[in-house]
């Protein structure tokens, strides 16, 4: 059985945001855009995204505009932000982005 996740107190947050600068608290998410060479590119990070999203067993909302891709990461079984989004944003912090 899967370890159930708590949801983040607000200075936790602020506190895992310290070592993910470029993510955002954003609407009960933490958001992160991403700008890209061009639209290409911008599909082949998000497939890198979804193979990483799919080996953590967490999925992010993804909007592609163009180049641009828009993350936002919550966990919907704990009713916010946990541990696991932080984990998988550093994931999503290390790969290429060709920009």
């Amino acid at each position: 059985m899967a370890e159930k996740l708590t949801k983040l107190s607000s200075s936790d947050i602020r506190m895992q945001l310290q070592k993910t600068p470029h993510w955002k608290l954003d609407e009960g998410t933490i958001a992160r855009t991403f700008k890209l060479k061009d639209f290409y590119t911008a599909l082949l990070f998000v497939n890198a995204v979804g193979w990483l999203a799919e080996a953590a067993g967490h999925h992010p909302d993804i909007m592609i505009r163009y180049n641009t891709v828009e993350l936002r990461l919550n966990t919907h079984d704990a009713g916010g932000i946990t541990v696991k989004d932080f984990a998988l944003a550093q994931q999503i912090d290390a790969l290429p982005t060709i920009g």
